[in-house]
């Protein structure tokens, strides 16, 4: 436990002490979002972000030791652990070089070099290795042995070559050197099957494509490796690039190296070369590049997982609406508009289709169905989904609004990305059991822009399309990562007990999905909870439980006005404290700074709870209950700008950043395909990461650069001062037919196909945007 705390507060700059606190914390159970709010004073004041390397590294750590036991017993029963061996174990700091050191001792199939062994060869190896001045040939002679397949000199040689390779094969450190050459100067080449070069076509950037392997961004890896599995690329490892004659490679110069072995004129000089070249070719060669490509993988994976969890970060803390009465309107064209009304606490009212399109062309009944509902539920917000149809049907609903003469709502656009995976969902269904599939996704959309978090936590993260790649990535992994992200969310901004969902209050720290049904079933059959204390009553719910989730669950408008704020139940007592010091009522100290900067945080310390804790409760009363998100702001999309073919090269227009990627942002303007942001135009100075500039969620404002009409691809730009050209691809069909392409979008897979995650595959982009071959 010391070395694997050591080993990561070294990792995080921060002390051991530290470390060995939350580990213990962890180990009894605690979440990490519980330790990061309410335990600062036993780790000294990690935060999530720490605590979530740290139980990340801690796993893989415990499996690192657990697997390095087993090591040196497997060793040491075979009589074979050296001091020198044991110490190289229990200091080996990765798996990788764990199992390098295990491979001699490894229980081995049937190899041609233990059959060479079990021949009696393996004395000739060991004289033909260490005296070069030999002749080969000559010393095979006395080892022929026909019964046991060697009838010649050639046979005897190779059966020394092979006993050698696999010593070489298994030396730790000569493999370490390998890799790191490797790792430092060998090049990822790309090459184009032949035979379905025709069909590869989205692959054409590496038809022939070689980079050095180290600098691979993670999303050209992850196209290699979808072209490689879908059959259309070869990949390999090109160890010396730059080198025109490949009889010798740099890699068995290495080796050479490594062995000390000077060969030149000596009579077994030819012979020991080729057992080097054959250990290159027919060992190392493709087992370094099987590991390698898996790092590669690994990498290029972490690296699209971490792209994916901070963009839904960004989206699960973007601004809410409030509690508001809000419509919201799943646009659709011959399938027509649905249209659903909920109230200010999210609660269905009303639901209705309507057809304003073609081929029904209702539009003066639909408009005066949206003011009748408007009139009769004081409604205050129009969500509008930005699928197919969506800027025809805010046409529909702007004229609606001019009707209204008094309390006009204000009318958005919001992402209706994931609405049609919950709206077939199980949890959909249990909620509105006899609503049709088609108006859930109204009622989805109304509620995303009242809250966001409460309403995305419903939906498979994975369906929300934000990722980069998100399905060529480790599922299990992606899936926890997201997890992780969602619960800090959610805890970071609190839940209200008498109001939230089952999938909300299941992402409570410390609950389960058993006890989030608890405590709406008990919410249902005894009404609203009216104090902290009466959830000790649900059913599962223990101690451990209320410990953890409690400070995290509001109670608005309940009988302790603290259960409405961030506050735990277990500081209580040094409130009460602070009231009888300050000698007034709780309500004349919540929100007041300056009673609050009256008192005395050292007189309220005690062996549990420090500084660190006083101070967090006075910034809590100060604002109880405060919510980071950030104060709610909406994007103006230009009037009369709603296809792709309504662009103007030079225009200059209001959006919302849909995605971001390594290699730029994805910029939502109203016309149903997002438009890339290339890195190099964000901003005018050079930055290495997208999340420098923007964020998912973010309003900008961009200027059209390009616009590829047939392909769907729009060029924009951040830099608003910068030059643009006049070029524009238009279309060689009519408006309808492009119309038409554009209702592929509605569906909610389309709408993550028109994400980096996959619109990014391979060469994608490259016609339309020549920019990322910079």
């Amino acid at each position: 436990m010391t070395c694997i705390a050591e080993q990561i507060a070294q990792e995080l700059n921060v002390k051991t002490s530290q470390i060995n606190a939350a580990i213990n914390l962890l180990d009894d159970g605690a979440t990490v979002p519980f330790i990061a709010r309410y335990r600062k004073e036993a780790t000294n004041g990690l935060d999530d972000n720490h605590l979530r390397h740290l139980e990340q590294r801690l796993s893989y750590l415990r499996e690192l030791n657990d697997r390095r036991q087993v090591i040196l017993a497997t060793i040491e029963q075979q009589n074979k652990l050296t001091p020198e061996l044991s110490k190289q174990i229990q200091t080996a700091d990765n798996k990788t070089r764990l199992e390098d050191l295990y491979l001699p001792y490894r229980p081995k199939r049937k190899t041609k070099g233990q059959m060479a062994i079990n021949a009696g060869l393996e004395p000739l190896a060991d004289k033909l290795f260490s005296d070069w001045q030999l002749d080969p040939e000559n010393e095979a002679i006395a080892y022929i042995d026909k019964e046991k397949g060697y009838t010649d000199e050639k046979q005897v040689l190779d059966g020394v070559c092979y006993i050698l390779i696999e010593r070489m094969s298994e030396d730790a450190d000569l493999l370490l050197k390998l890799r790191n050459h490797l790792l430092k100067q060998a090049h990822l080449t790309s090459t184009v099957i032949k035979e379905k070069k025709s069909d590869a076509t989205k692959y054409r950037d590496y038809f022939e494509h070689s980079e050095l392997l180290n600098k691979v961004p993670s999303h050209r890896a992850l196209a290699m490796l979808r072209g490689r599995n879908e059959g259309f690329l070869q990949l390999a490892l090109n160890v010396d690039p730059q080198q025109e004659n490949t009889n010798y490679s740099s890699a068995e110069q290495i080796i050479h190296d490594h062995y000390r072995l000077n060969l030149s004129q000596q009579a077994g000089a030819a012979f020991l070369t080729k057992v080097v070249r054959w250990a290159w070719k027919l060992k190392f060669s493709l087992s370094l590049e099987t590991e390698l490509l898996g790092q590669l993988r690994d990498r290029a994976e972490t690296e699209s997982i971490k792209v994916f969890a901070e963009n839904l970060k960004d989206l699960l803390l973007a601004a809410p609406a409030g509690a508001k009465v809000t419509l919201g309107l799943d646009p659709g064209l011959r399938t027509g508009c649905k249209l659903a009304v909920v109230d200010a606490t999210g609660k269905l009212l009303q639901t209705v289709t309507i057809f304003p399109h073609a081929p029904q062309n209702n539009w003066e009944k639909s408009k005066r169905t949206i003011v009748n509902l408007c009139k009769q539920h004081k409604v205050e917000l129009i969500a509008i989904g930005n699928g197919t149809g969506s800027r025809e049907s805010d046409k529909l609903v702007a004229e609606a609004i001019q009707e209204l003469e008094n309390n006009k709502p204000n009318k958005l656009i919001v992402s209706e990305a994931g609405a049609s995976v919950y709206s077939a969902s199980e949890l959909a269904a249990k909620e509105f059991p006899d609503l049709d599939v088609s108006l859930r996704g109204a009622v989805s959309i109304a509620r995303r822009l009242q809250d966001p978090l409460a309403e995305l936590v419903k939906v498979d993260p994975k369906a929300i399309g934000v990722g980069q790649y998100q399905h060529d990535v480790s599922q299990s992994q992606l899936s926890q990562s997201l997890d992780n992200v969602i619960e800090d969310c959610v805890n970071a901004v609190g839940v209200d007990v008498n109001s939230a969902s089952i999938a909300l209050l299941t992402r409570v720290a410390g609950l389960n999905k058993t006890m989030a049904f608890n405590i709406v079933a008990y919410r249902d059959e005894h009404g609203r909870f009216n104090n902290r204390k009466e959830l000790k009553k649900v059913a599962r719910l223990g101690p451990k439980a209320f410990e953890q989730a409690a400070g995290f669950l509001r109670i608005r408008d309940g009988e302790n006005i603290l259960d409405a704020s961030g506050v735990h139940p277990e500081t209580y007592p040094i409130i009460e404290n602070m009231i009888k010091q300050l000698n007034t009522e709780i309500v004349e100290v919540v929100g007041n700074s300056e009673k609050l900067k009256q008192l005395d945080i050292k007189s309220f310390t005690n062996e549990q709870f420090g500084e660190v804790t006083v101070k967090d409760i006075i910034a809590e009363l100060e604002k109880p209950g405060r919510d980071p998100r950030p104060e709610f702001k909406t994007a103006s999309f230009k009037e009369g700008i709603n296809t792709i073919n309504d662009l103007e090269v030079g225009m200059i227009l209001e959006g919302v950043i849909s995605n971001v990627a390594n290699f730029g942002a994805f910029v939502d303007i109203g016309v149903h395909q997002d438009g890339l942001v290339h890195i190099s135009s964000l901003t005018n100075k050079f930055v290495s990461d997208p999340r420098e500039v923007v964020k998912a969620g973010e309003i900008v404002k961009v200027k059209v650069t390009e616009i590829d009409v047939p392909r769907k691809r729009i060029s924009l730009t951040m830099r608003l001062d910068e030059a643009v050209s006049t070029a524009t691809t238009k279309p060689a069909k009519s408006p309808e037919k492009a119309q038409q392409g554009n209702r592929k979008t509605k569906v909610a897979p389309s709408k993550i196909e028109k994400t980096p995650s996959n619109a990014m595959m391979g060469n994608a982009f490259a016609d339309a945007f020549a920019k990322l071959k910079k």
